[in-house]
């Protein structure tokens, strides 16, 4: 798959190297959302991705630089999550390119219903994407 960079490579995963793996591992550190963990093992980054319906991950010059990945029964519906792009590459259509494919992975599949969480301010980057709130609905989380 590519998107409007020339310069990056986009390929879905199904078992990642250890090396890109670790390179997993770092994004979501730089994303903030393994704070709590204090260790996390790399094995870990496996399994997610061998757990997720399709995980697409975009590389410059070899370097994993941004991720996502999607929660799916294969059938009726799917959910994205776990967009990050490193932050020294943010701003140039990375992740754009990046929710494209995936919607296009998904769509190819049969899926229609595509739905996400969209944390923080991450709203407008979502709507020229074609995401939208969903009256009515409120994101929930059992803690």
């Amino acid at each position: 798959m590519t998107g409007g960079n020339a310069m990056i490579e986009f390929r879905f995963l199904t078992a990642p190297t250890e090396e890109e793996a670790l390179q997993i591992l770092g994004l979501y550190r730089e994303a903030g959302w393994w704070e709590n963990v204090a260790d996390p093992d790399p094995r870990d980054i496996g399994r997610i991705v061998a757990g997720s319906y399709c995980f697409l991950a975009a590389f410059s010059q070899g370097r994993l630089v941004a991720m996502g990945r999607v929660l799916s029964d294969g059938v009726s519906d799917a959910y994205i999550q776990d967009v990050t792009v490193e932050k020294g590459m943010r701003h140039r259509g990375i992740g754009s390119d990046l929710v494209r494919g995936i919607v296009e992975r998904l769509n190819a599949d049969g899926i229609r219903w595509v739905g996400l969480i969209a944390a923080g301010n991450t709203e407008d980057f979502y709507r020229p994407l074609g995401f939208r709130p969903v009256p009515g609905a409120l994101a929930m989380l059992q803690r």
